[in-house]
């Protein structure tokens, strides 16, 4: 029996010869939740971009549904049902909204079976109605919170069994990022995708998922159950919080 879809032990990455993560080990569960919480530079980013296979390994090992993925390559993993939704959002300014949704559809090659969820594009535009509304609007001309439903829909529409988010709610306003809140909470419910959050604003990281995990430097200075350290605002300001002048 699988316990993990994903299970990194003892990962060491970066970029070239210079290491950013040391040793460090996450594990995510079908329908579970992880955050990923720190200051900003600590390499929260960077262990996506190692999840996906796009940096240095140094050490470790990392399964994907019991199987040792360490040395494949970024398009491999795609293919296998790991997505990113990266913070610079990253979609095709030049296509309109359904294009774009339509592009990623197209690169899934299990015919919508990889994470079992079923994710199309009247999905899509069921979890996002202003997708819908907007579907012949080219990418530029989207606003930044329709950019980001656009490429959370991107990453869904390829049936993903765990979809890593890299500070989704950042730079929104915060009407838009309630909308987004509200559609993460739909898409937990629905299917047992494993799901990693990266999350500058830690209260918010915490309340949306089951497990967190802090680093600091590179390496794990606190995991747990996110309710946990929720519950410990004073630990959460010192392993969070601005370090003081």
């Amino acid at each position: 029996m699988i316990d993990f879809l994903l299970d990194a032990s003892g990962l060491s990455a970066g970029y070239g010869e210079t290491i950013v993560l040391e040793d460090l080990s996450l594990r995510v569960g079908a329908g579970e939740a992880v955050a990923i919480l720190g200051r900003n530079g600590v390499g929260k980013s960077t262990l996506l971009l190692s999840l996906l296979g796009l940096t240095t390994r140094h050490g470790g090992v990392l399964r994907y549904r019991g199987e040792d993925i360490s040395s494949w390559p970024a398009y491999k993993r795609a293919r296998a049902g790991l997505a990113l939704v990266p913070q610079e959002r990253e979609i095709f300014k030049s296509l309109s909204v359904e294009e774009n949704l339509q592009v990623s559809a197209m690169g899934d090659g299990n015919g919508g079976e990889r994470g079992g969820n079923g994710w199309t594009l009247d999905r899509v535009y069921d979890l996002f109605p202003r997708l819908h509304e907007r579907r012949r609007n080219l990418g530029n001309q989207l606003s930044g919170g329709e950019q980001q439903m656009l490429a959370i829909g991107r990453a869904l529409i390829g049936n993903p069994r765990v979809i890593l988010f890299d500070e989704p709610f950042e730079g929104l306003a915060p009407v838009i990022v309630d909308q987004l809140v509200d559609a993460f909470w739909k898409l937990r419910a629905n299917g047992g995708m494993g799901v990693v959050l990266v999350e500058q604003h830690a209260e918010l990281g915490l309340e949306l998922t089951d497990r967190a995990l802090v680093l600091d430097r590179g390496r794990e200075v606190w995991a747990g159950r996110s309710s946990d350290l929720a519950a410990s605002p004073e630990l959460l300001a010192t392993l969070v919080g601005l370090e003081s002048a």
